[in-house]
């Protein structure tokens, strides 16, 4: 686990983001432990986390929009939606944001993964509004009371077929009308699927189920293939 020095990295995102040019940083809401090896630097009464875009969607998608990024973050006190949770790494950043200096913010954090859940169970025990799910995104009959309100960010990242509709069919039971979806997809499978294709089928259920589409970005160079759509809110909850 590297440490750097105390100075603040980049530009503040907001109070706990901050962005250089190696790609965001959060403020840590557990300080003192490392969720993957990450750098950390040394603050005043706190400490920040390399967010390594290499290893998130999230991360890179801030480096590579082209509108603001802080836009594509939830808010402290917030309650967010991760679909496709996987070990923690993008969640552990994302409880630093909803949780940041104490705030009442809840991840509720889904995977199919027996292994990534017990991963998520471990990263919960110190992280408190961090809720692990052992669940299926397709059916969210089993886990939706872990959400008492609707998020108002929604992330899927999710290795299954129809990812387009599993995404617009989470964000209509589960995305406040001014909240934020972002759906990550890879577009070019082992099938061959033409990218140019793929992307297009995307589109147009995105607005064939109402969202607004605000913007595709293309996360070459750290998650080659990959796509991260950003909809706003559904028109009525």
């Amino acid at each position: 686990m590297g440490r750097g020095s105390a100075k603040p990295p980049g530009r503040p995102l907001s109070d706990a983001v901050r962005m250089d040019g190696s790609g965001p940083w959060t403020w840590s809401a557990n300080p003192g432990q490392s969720v993957y090896n990450e750098t950390i630097r040394k603050g005043k009464h706190g400490e920040w986390r390399r967010w390594d875009p290499r290893r998130s969607k999230v991360a890179s998608g801030l480096l590579r929009t082209t509108g603001a990024p802080e836009r594509l973050l939830p808010s402290p006190g917030e309650h967010v939606l991760y679909l496709g949770a996987g070990h923690g790494t993008t969640v552990s950043h994302i409880h630093d944001v909803v949780c940041h200096d104490g705030a009442p913010g809840r991840v509720v954090a889904v995977d199919l993964s027996p292994r990534c859940l017990r991963d998520l169970t471990r990263l919960s025990r110190a992280r408190p509004g961090l809720v692990p799910v052992l669940g299926d995104a397709r059916r969210p009959e089993g886990w939706r009371a872990l959400l008492p309100r609707r998020a108002t960010w929604v992330f899927q990242d999710v290795a299954q077929a129809h990812q387009a509709s599993i995404f617009t069919s989470a964000c209509e039971r589960f995305l406040a009308p001014k909240g934020r979806g972002l759906l990550s997809l890879k577009v070019e499978s082992d099938r061959g699927s033409d990218a140019g294709a793929l992307r297009a089928k995307v589109e147009r259920e995105l607005a064939e189920a109402d969202f607004a589409l605000e913007e595709v970005i293309n996360l070459e160079g750290f998650e080659d293939k990959h796509l991260l759509f950003v909809v706003g809110g559904p028109p009525s909850a």
